[in-house]
This record gives structure tokens, C-alpha cells and sequence, in this order.
């Protein structure tokens, strides 16, 4: 059992790639993996209570993920690539909106696509239906990717240098908000559907995100679902966040999307993957 998320240990498919998922992830050994500690210090606390040994794992854990997210982030810089970790909760319509976001991408960036489900390959399927490569991760018992995940995954995938890596992370608001996968940016997506206290019952993964896509716009005659309380909500939790609403089946709000994605692409180009995207 994941001792930071819970989830059960099993096995991680990489598109016929198996890989136990058993945290931490030790044979991580692709070539943008810099400075990675395989030195153990949770053998040595034996003394400790149980609490303080499960402090130490989780603290293990994320520091071995975030040396390793470091490498992807260092590799996806090296290649002037963009990637994005997109979240969001299991149907809020973030695959139709990849979908449709490629779509628009045509001609002016080239799309690569990273799926992460715990199983089936619907939809990488459907991703590869818009001509873009893709490939599935599927996490088995796992609620999110891992950096050591995602970096197999990109050996695989190959992107082209200058393109963007679309990082599609298992539904779930609550896992996914602490492991860093070397992204640039979280984009988190909301769906009118979910309800607009969202970002204040799951505030980490709206603080950790540099964007709300409030999706499915289109559903609002027949929802209750208060556009401004959602963005002022998401405000709260992470002051200035940029928020847009958007429409994956009526096209409203995309092309402001595409711009915004399209200025966090100049800054990666100019050698500042973190700093502040379009606005």
C-alpha cells in the first residue's frame, strides 16, 4: 500500500510494459534521470513509533518522485517541450477536451499524448483516432501517475523537440495534487456538472494548478452551478489562478484555451517553463 495515497500495489502497464507499482520506484534508469538517491534512510528508524516510520516513507517516497520529476522537467527543457498535466475528476470531460484541443492545435503545434487510466485503452484509442501519438498507462490499483511512470512512458513516446506533451492523469482530485511529473503546468478541469464548491472541498489540487478549464459551459441552463462563485472559489484557495470556461461539444471558450496554452509554449521556448503563461 502507497503509504502517501493509499493505493494498493499492483501492476503499471506501459503500453505491454509491465512495471510493478511498488513505491518507491527503484530501477528508474532512462537517461534524463539526474541525481537520483537510491540510498534508503527508512531502515534506520526502527526506534521510531509507527506514526514517525510512516512520515519517513511518505517523505522518502516524494523526495525519490521529485528527483525523478526533476529529470523529466530537465528533458522536456532541453527539447523546448511543453508538457501539461491535465486533472480533473472522473467525468468531467477532459478526454473529449483533449480531443478537441488537438483539433485545434492543427498546424500550429504538434501533439503528444501521455493517458493515464487504471485500465482498458479507450482512450488512447481515441486520442490515436486524431492522428496524434499517444500511450496508455494503465495504473491497475494506482489513483494517479508518478514521475517514474510518466518518464518511461515519454522514452517510449518520443516527442518531438518543440512540441507539447499532454499528460492525461488518472481521474481523481486528491492523489494526483502531490506528485510532481515534471509538467510545467497542472490544468486542472471542472465540470459544471461537479458543482462550484469543488476548488474548497479539494484544495490542494486547485493550489497546485496554474489553470481552471470550468468545461461542459453548455450545460449551464440545466445545471445549478454559479459560473463566478466557482472562479472566485478557486481564487480563494490560489490567489490570481487563471480560470476559463470552456465548451468541449460547443467549441465556446476554446480558442481562449488554445491561446493561453500557446503563450505557455513562448515561455518554455524562452527558457522559462515556470514563469507566468499567457494572459
Amino acid at each position: 500500500m502507497c503509504a502517501t495515497c493509499g493505493c494498493g500495489k499492483g501492476e503499471v502497464t506501459i503500453e505491454g510494459h509491465e512495471h510493478g507499482h511498488d513505491h518507491p520506484h527503484d530501477h528508474h534508469d532512462h537517461d534524463h534521470a539526474h541525481g537520483h538517491d537510491h540510498h534508503h534512510d527508512h531502515d534506520h528508524h526502527h526506534d521510531r513509533d509507527p506514526e514517525s516510520r510512516v512520515l519517513a516513507v511518505e517523505r522518502d517516497l516524494l523526495a525519490k518522485n521529485n528527483a525523478l520529476a526533476e529529470g523529466n522537467r530537465a528533458y522536456f527543457g532541453e527539447r523546448g517541450i511543453l508538457a501539461l498535466n491535465l486533472v480533473s475528476s472522473p467525468g468531467s470531460g477532459k478526454t473529449e477536451l483533449l480531443v478537441r484541443t488537438i483539433e485545434k492545435l492543427a498546424g500550429k503545434l504538434v501533439p503528444f499524448v501521455v493517458e493515464g487510466d487504471q485500465q482498458t485503452t479507450n482512450d488512447a484509442a481515441r486520442i490515436r483516432a486524431t492522428g496524434a501519438a499517444a500511450i496508455q498507462i494503465n495504473t491497475g490499483k494506482g489513483c494517479h501517475l508518478d514521475a517514474h511512470m510518466v518518464g518511461h512512458a515519454v522514452e517510449h513516446l518520443a516527442p518531438a523537440e518543440g512540441s507539447v506533451v499532454f499528460i492525461e492523469n488518472v481521474g481523481n482530485l486528491v492523489c494526483p495534487a502531490g506528485f510532481d511529473l515534471g509538467e510545467a503546468h497542472k490544468v486542472v478541469i471542472l465540470s459544471v456538472t461537479e458543482g462550484d464548491d469543488k476548488p474548497l472541498k479539494y484544495p490542494d489540487i486547485f493550489a497546485a494548478s496554474d489553470l481552471v478549464l470550468i468545461n461542459k459551459t453548455d450545460l449551464l441552463p440545466y445545471v445549478d452551478f454559479d459560473m463566478e462563485k466557482a472562479a472566485a472559489n478557486a481564487r480563494r484557495v490560489k490567489p490570481g489562478i487563471k480560470v476559463l470556461p470552456v465548451s468541449a461539444r460547443s467549441g465556446e471558450g476554446l480558442d481562449n484555451w488554445i491561446a493561453w496554452l500557446m503563450g505557455a509554449r513562448a515561455m518554455v521556448l524562452a527558457g522559462h517553463p515556470l514563469g507566468v503563461a499567457a494572459e
